[in-house]
């Protein structure tokens, strides 16, 4: 397992926030961490990222025990945290370089890292700009640059896409997709269940400090009786001809409603998918 997780407690006095909670995510998954506000998970993620020191339970990441080896835990962490942690005084490579010296880069490897950065957040053209000075998508797409330079194994994004366009949006998909399909894992946390469905295989949803389902996405959305079904005619065909068929069919009662593409879709196709960075 990348990480495992054994009977975490969390208080903040009398209150508790995680409960016993366990939690096993696969080496090399993409895992969904979704819960509503309160439940636990950032609490959670604060205890696997060596933050937080936990009020009991042990956590393992790549078989190193955060409590007693949390270096080693650290190296293997990429987390991308929900506030933006940058410095806006400083220029988009000048917040490359400190970060990466931070995670211990120095030399030709921390420029070959920050070069990398600058591509993967595709702010090549923007490297003397302050960050400050930055959109919210640009600022995000930095974030994560700026956290995955040490070329970590496990990665945590939380809430990632905040206050972006869509345009970023769809980069930061992107990314998530290509730093997975290179072997790490990705656990992903974020209000928004069509993320969830986009980018993660195995999902874990918390509720007052516990687990109370994990499994592949798959099976999770097989618990839930469908309440709609969608049919794809083999041929274009109207609306009203497609009513008239189910009519026919015996299916008279069925409602049936045209579906086209959704709203970021139609907006990405008109707009372009291309960054739209201010110069």
């Amino acid at each position: 397992m990348a990480v495992e997780v054994q009977n975490l407690v969390v208080r903040y006095g009398d209150a508790v926030a995680v409960d016993g909670l366990n939690l096993s995510i696969p080496a090399g998954s993409s895992f969904g961490l979704l819960g509503p506000n309160g439940a636990g998970k950032s609490s959670t993620i604060r205890c696997i990222a060596t933050v937080q020191v936990p009020s009991a339970g042990t956590i393992e990441v790549g078989g190193h025990n955060v409590a007693t080896n949390p270096a080693a835990v650290r190296g293997l962490l990429g987390v991308v945290p929900q506030g933006l942690a940058l410095y806006d005084g400083l220029t988009v490579a000048q917040n490359l370089r400190v970060f990466g010296g931070l995670q211990g880069l120095d030399g030709a490897a921390l420029a070959g890292r920050v070069a990398w950065g600058l591509e993967l957040s595709q702010l090549g053209g923007h490297a003397t700009k302050r960050a400050g000075e930055l959109s919210g998508g640009m600022k995000r797409r930095l974030n994560i640059a700026c956290a995955l330079l040490h070329d970590p194994k496990v990665l945590i994004f939380d809430e990632p896409t905040t206050g972006v366009d869509p345009q970023s949006r769809n980069h930061i998909f992107d990314t998530v997709r290509s730093l997975h399909r290179e072997g790490r894992t990705v656990i992903y946390t974020t209000h928004y269940m069509e993320e969830v469905e986009a980018l993660c295989d195995r999902v874990a949803i918390v509720d007052h400090g516990k687990v109370v389902a994990s499994d592949t996405l798959a099976a999770l959305l097989k618990r839930a009786a469908p309440t709609s079904f969608r049919l794809r005619p083999a041929v274009p065909t109207s609306a009203e001809e497609m009513r008239q068929r189910l009519d026919a069919a015996g299916f008279g009662g069925i409602g049936l409603e045209a579906e086209g593409q959704s709203l970021e879709a139609v907006f990405l196709e008109l707009t372009g998918r291309a960054l739209r960075d201010a110069s």
